[in-house]
């Protein structure tokens, strides 16, 4: 309740109604942008769709029957208008709607960028503020070592060792897939075998942010064991763990949670290579296909929803720096 009140009272509506319109703005100049590179890029879906041996007039009729024979500016603005009416389009290639394609995709992707965003945010603060703690000590050379590596080596190149050292060599964990699909499982038995498909491609998303995470948070801490009143806690006889988490942390916190929010709306994007390496049939992997196969509204609707998720991220945010720390408000202006 005192969390909602602080919110509340840092967030008045008139605030609210200009970062809603400006978000609104945002997005649609973003859906503008990707409408126009999707369809100056090079390709044309009417070959996928009809086939490389057709004729000119088979390809004239596919064109009308989909509107691709109309001009670009036009088309511009039946998608506009559709959008706004909550119509994404009808996909080329999988002849369904394209909010049904992404809706059935959407679980497995949040699934895998929840539980990485997770793993990354708790393990990487934690880290981060021992690494603090034992500055210059082995733990620190080792905690910074592994944050060097981990943030140095791409994803899929994590995700191919891991896949040939737990899953080929080792036989711990399955290779593809987010289940079985030999097996009929229900109950605990299928959650477990979902569970075992997931973590390969976590640790690997997890990976280069959990790094991030650990170097910004050790820096951010070292910063704040420098203030004054750490010192004045620690001379007060405050327990050590709570100078730590309750003091130090939540001030050092604010870099790290913009980096969080920034960190899960590219994840949505960053797992196109994951999915497409442990064939995860989420969104990333629809985007490879749709890519493919030169599905327009397939591409723009995702392009749209990974816009939207970073708009909404940014907000929200916001919204977290102000429970965090009491000087911020952002409905008075600094004098």
């Amino acid at each position: 309740m005192r969390l909602r009140q602080r919110l509340i009272s840092r967030l008045p509506g008139r605030l609210l109604f200009k970062r809603a319109v400006q978000s609104a703005l945002v997005i649609l100049v973003l859906i503008v942008i990707n409408f126009l590179l999707i369809h100056l890029a090079p390709g044309d879906p009417v070959h996928i769709l009809a086939g490389q041996s057709g004729d000119e007039k088979y390809f004239e009729f596919i064109r009308a029957q989909f509107g691709l024979d109309r001009p670009l500016s036009t088309q511009l603005w039946i998608y506009l208008t559709r959008v706004l009416r909550g119509d994404f389009g009808y996909s080329l290639g999988y002849q369904q709607p394209v909010s049904a394609v992404i809706a059935a995709r959407v679980p497995a992707t949040l699934l895998l960028t929840m539980s990485a965003v997770s793993l990354s945010s708790v393990a990487g603060v934690a880290l981060g503020v021992e690494a603090a703690r034992r500055e210059n000590s082995l733990t620190d050379g080792a905690i910074n070592t592994f944050a060097l590596v981990g943030y140095s080596v791409p994803s899929f190149s994590i995700g191919h060792l891991l896949l040939i050292v737990f899953a080929l060599r080792l036989g711990l964990f399955p290779v593809q897939n987010m289940f079985s699909a030999q097996q009929e499982l229900t109950g605990a038995a299928y959650a477990l075998d979902v569970l075992a498909h997931l973590v390969l491609p976590v640790l690997t998303l997890a990976v280069v942010y959990l790094a991030q995470i650990m170097r910004l948070t050790r820096t951010a801490m070292l910063g704040v064991l420098g203030e004054n009143f750490i010192t004045a806690a620690r001379a007060k006889g405050v327990p050590e763990r709570r100078v730590l988490y309750g003091h130090a942390l939540r001030n050092a916190l604010l870099p790290v949670v913009t980096v969080i929010g920034h960190d899960f709306g590219m994840l949505l994007s960053g797992a196109v290579l994951v999915e497409t390496v442990f064939a995860w049939p989420g969104l990333g992997r629809l985007m490879i296909d749709a890519l493919a196969m030169r599905d327009y509204p397939v591409l723009m609707g995702l392009f749209l929803m990974i816009s939207i998720s970073v708009v909404v991220l940014n907000f929200i945010v916001d919204l977290i720096y102000a429970a965090l720390d009491p000087r911020i408000s952002y409905g008075r202006r600094s004098r």
